[in-house]
């Protein structure tokens, strides 16, 4: 409560509040004064509520708190609501400092909440009014325009979120502009550079069909990247499906209908025989196994008398069920023995389906594992080749004869291309021999036009003849490729009506595999929707059982615990009866010296020590107080002749000190020495 109190005080002492209360102040408060404050916190939420609680009625005035607090989504802390909404209009502290501490730490999502209510909220219409056209009419365009300002709210958020900018957008924008206005100078600039040449318009207009002519060979490029791309990837899926009917073909060679409908029944029967027996019995034999686990855990530690006891008790449960055996045995009814037979052959049946569960369990692993290890396989090798599809069979083998095909090839090539790597260096040979001709007869002829005043002349004349020539290799080019991918259009046409024609009936032949699947994918959604029914409600079940157990097993680890605390209690307490009755008997014996043995007489002889012991130190105390002065006055004198003693002893220094110069007398401040004479010393 303190420290609610405390986080309110502060919260209200802020911005946008403002107030200056402290705890006292705060706690002192009115109920119609705490209702204000209440009003003025949700009047920073929502604008609306901030109005003075004094101008209107106190029904009013809960009226409107309440339908803010169901805006504002506030749960009580109490289920009684009409104890809640009493507690509100009487303004209670603990519901009011409660609603309070809630809207001061949400303040900014219950701020957007009561933004988004004044257009979500809808207008409650009455049911006679809401039955003319008009206003069914107005009603449908009311809620189109709430579901149109969500969709704009989410817009405005996701904007916001989104950490777009809008002063990067603008200064992108400013960065544009100035951009197109040097671009547009620019372009300026060159048309009156351009403008001054003499063939401008017929030069602009060669680069435009230039420009124009690159962007047509640009798109035709494109385009046939994506028919290459198509016709690719026609053929990989041709090859899939080809594959896919090579397996198809493999697996039903000699099967019929009746055939598969067998097998098919056998499957679902083996599944459902895993489902039904299997299954249920592998969940009861985990169960026990847990509870087993549990129940041993749950279990103190276990020493070797009680594993010996266990022991007897297993053995005690075996003779019991051998002397049953042999009673039912002795009995010898014949019905029995009959039942004892089929039962013996029920036993070996379930027995073997047990086992051809198993196997058909394990078969159908290492068909996944399999199956996994074939995929990883195949996307290696398809990583390894560059994402082409793997060969297998009649096609890796013709695969193997084209690559030695090729191989023998590209041998020929080599040869031939070391011969034309012969002719080259002689040909590039004669080229820089020509090459250096004809640079003398350019130096020669530009010597002539220079003499003659029309010099660069040549130079212009094959500028132009190399321009025109370029441009008819071009045209030629255009046409060819042009002709080329026409030509390739209609290769493709004419491939894909073959490819078409081909796979129509593997189609036909796939669509009632194709149902045969679908059947059957739903009839394994049926079984599965069951398991996963049967599933959970034994998962909830045990989940409940496991609770029960933990409930008891905290239960009994509990008495436990007060089992041991009282046994060990009762244990002291027996210990000390014991010594109280061995005390009794001691005390009330008659000899001697086993009455000497009692605590009794421990005690007070050990208590008539202590005394006269006491009363000896009090003596002792008693003769140091009467010898404590002259033991004073003696210990002074004896530390006077310590300071004598160390005054001689320094002047003895001092005389060692002083015998090299020639005399033995004392000074003034000097005395003899001291002597010791028999038995006293004399100064």
């Amino acid at each position: 409560m303190s420290e609610q109190l405390k986080f309110i005080v502060q919260e209200l002492n802020k911005e946008p509040f403002s107030k200056s209360y402290n705890l006292i102040s705060f706690d002192s408060l009115e109920p119609l004064q705490l209702l204000q404050v209440l009003n003025d916190v949700l009047g920073v939420i929502d604008p609306k509520q901030a109005i003075d609680i004094r101008e209107e009625t106190p029904d009013m005035t809960a009226i409107r708190i309440f339908g803010c607090l169901r805006v504002l989504k506030y749960k009580p802390q109490t289920d009684d609501v009409s104890t809640f909404r009493t507690g509100l209009v009487q303004g209670d502290k603990p519901i009011t400092y409660h609603i309070m501490e809630w809207m001061l730490k949400n303040i900014p999502g219950l701020q957007k909440r009561a933004y988004l209510a004044k257009f979500l909220v809808k207008v409650e219409v009455p049911a006679d009014i809401k039955q003319d056209d008009q206003m069914v009419d107005l009603y449908q365009q009311y809620e189109e325009l709430i579901e149109t300002f969500k969709e704009l709210h989410k817009q405005a958020e996701n904007l916001k979120n989104s950490g777009y900018n809008t002063g990067e957008i603008r200064k992108d924008i400013s960065n544009m502009e100035d951009e197109k206005e040097q671009l547009i100078k620019r372009v300026e600039r060159l048309k009156r550079k351009v403008e001054q040449h003499p063939n401008a318009n017929t030069m602009m207009n060669v680069a435009k069909n230039l420009r124009l002519e690159r962007d047509k060979e640009k798109k035709l490029a494109e385009q046939r990247q994506e028919q290459l791309t198509l016709i690719q990837h026609s053929e990989q899926k041709m090859k899939r499906l080809q594959q896919q009917l090579h397996d198809h073909r493999q697996a039903s060679v000699g099967a019929t209908a009746e055939g598969l409908l067998q097998r098919l029944e056998e499957e679902s029967r083996a599944n459902s025989y895993i489902v039904k027996e299997r299954l249920p019995k592998d969940i009861e034999s985990k169960k026990k196994s847990v509870a087993d686990l549990q129940k041993v855990v749950a279990e103190p530690a276990m020493g070797q008398a009680d594993l010996e006891e266990l022991h007897n008790k297993i053995q005690d449960l075996n003779t019991e069920i051998n002397q049953l055996v042999e009673k039912r045995m002795r009995s010898g009814e014949p019905m029995d023995d009959k039942l004892s037979l089929f039962r013996q052959q029920a036993a070996i049946i379930a027995h073997k389906k047990e086992n051809a569960a198993e196997q058909l369990r394990e078969a159908r692993d290492e068909y996944s594992r399999l199956m996994h290890e074939v995929d990883e396989k195949r996307e290696l090798a398809k990583q390894a080749s560059g994402g082409g599809e793997v060969l297998k069979g009649d096609e890796f083998k013709r695969y193997v004869n084209k690559l030695r095909s090729k191989s023998t090839i590209y041998k020929k090539k080599r040869s031939e291309l070391a011969e034309l790597k012969a002719e080259v260096g002689v040909l590039s040979r004669t080229e820089e021999i020509l090459r250096q001709r004809d640079e003398n007869i350019d130096q020669q002829l530009s010597a002539l036009e220079s003499k003659h005043g029309v010099g660069g002349y040549r130079q212009t004349q094959e500028d132009l003849e190399k321009v025109s020539s370029k441009k008819s290799t071009m045209d030629h080019k255009k046409g060819q490729t042009l002709e080329e991918i026409s030509d390739m259009v209609k290769v493709l046409n004419k491939k894909i009506a073959e490819k078409k024609g081909n796979l129509a009936p593997i189609i036909k032949e796939l669509r009632p595999l194709r149902q045969q699947a679908q059947e059957l994918t739903q009839e394994y959604n049926e079984k599965k929707h069951t398991y996963d029914t049967a599933s959970a409600g034994l998962e909830a079940n045990m989940a409940k059982l496991e609770q029960e157990v933990r409930g008891l097993h905290e239960e009994n680890t509990q008495e436990e615990s007060r089992y041991h605390y009282l046994h060990c209690m009762m244990g002291i307490l027996e210990k000390q009866e014991k010594r109280v009755q061995e005390e009794m008997k001691s005390y009330t014996a008659h000899d001697i010296s086993a009455r000497k043995k009692n605590y009794r007489e421990m005690y007070v002889r050990k208590i008539q020590e202590q005394e006269n012991l006491a009363k000896g130190l009090r003596e002792q105390q008693k003769g140091v107080r009467e010898n404590q002065q002259g033991a004073l006055q003696q210990m002074k004198m004896w530390r006077d002749i310590e300071r004598i003693m160390e005054v001689k002893r320094m002047c003895l220094e001092r005389q060692a000190g002083r015998g090299g110069q020639g005399g033995m007398g004392y000074s003034y401040m000097e005395q003899p020495p001291a002597m010791l004479e028999d038995d006293r010393l004399v100064l």
